[in-house]
């Protein structure tokens, strides 16, 4: 089973996220700001890191260079989740290595299948679709 850490500082965009990703067949682990994610990444060894840019402690592209210089987390795809929508904003998280830019609001279904897409996960179709599937978050 492959491992996304979704790391957002606010939770109900985490857990919403973590349902539709766990839905398809992804375990889910989850942090609150910068630091954690980097401990978390370090620890876990994720498959994906979506992360989100504006979090207290340590901001979105802090956190991604960090995790692009460490030897141990270098190699972890990231995709950034954010309502920084600004082109001056996508190019730096581009210069950092970021796979994937996506705006909030975003459609979980949307990010489920991106994700799937960057991780070539097709062990599970979505079935259920839920209430959320096409559902945007704020």
């Amino acid at each position: 089973m492959k491992k996304i850490l979704i790391v957002d500082d606010e939770l109900f965009v985490r857990q919403l996220v973590k349902v539709k990703l766990e839905i398809i067949g992804f375990r889910v682990i989850e942090g609150m700001n910068g630091e954690e994610a980097i401990e978390k990444a370090v620890q876990e060894q994720p498959d994906l890191i979506l992360l989100d840019v504006m979090m207290p402690k340590m901001n979105g592209f802090e956190t991604c260079r960090r995790l692009k210089e460490h030897i141990a987390t270098s190699h972890i795809p990231i995709v950034m989740l954010t309502a920084r929508g600004e082109q001056m904003d996508k190019d730096k998280g581009e210069s950092l290595g970021v796979v994937e830019y996506m705006t909030k609001p975003f459609s979980p279904q949307k990010l489920a299948e991106r994700v799937q897409a960057l991780l070539g996960n097709t062990q599970k179709n979505n079935k259920s679709g839920g209430g959320h599937a096409g559902s945007k978050l704020v």
